[in-house]
């Protein structure tokens, strides 16, 4: 089972199936762009640069993310 292969003469090009969905590219995208980073990140800048424009720099952020999300989503449909 590990090594079997398909006959290439089998295989045709519309043999592919869209399994991907709106929500399952907008979770991977999340998922890309928020890593461990933000954990260190967000002490980092709160030890240093502790103020109201922490708080704005996360909603930038954010808006980013959705922004990536919502090309996800296009890339889906």
């Amino acid at each position: 089972n590990l090594f079997r292969k398909k006959s290439v003469s089998s295989s045709s090009p519309s043999s592919l199936k869209q399994v991907l969905g709106a929500f399952d590219l907008t979770m991977l995208g999340i998922g890309a762009i928020i890593g461990t980073g933000i954990f260190v990140l967000t002490g980092v800048a709160a030890a240093d640069y502790a103020g109201p424009a922490l708080v704005l720099s996360f909603i930038i952020a954010g808006l980013a993310c959705t922004f990536a999300a919502l090309c996800y989503s296009e890339f889906a449909s």
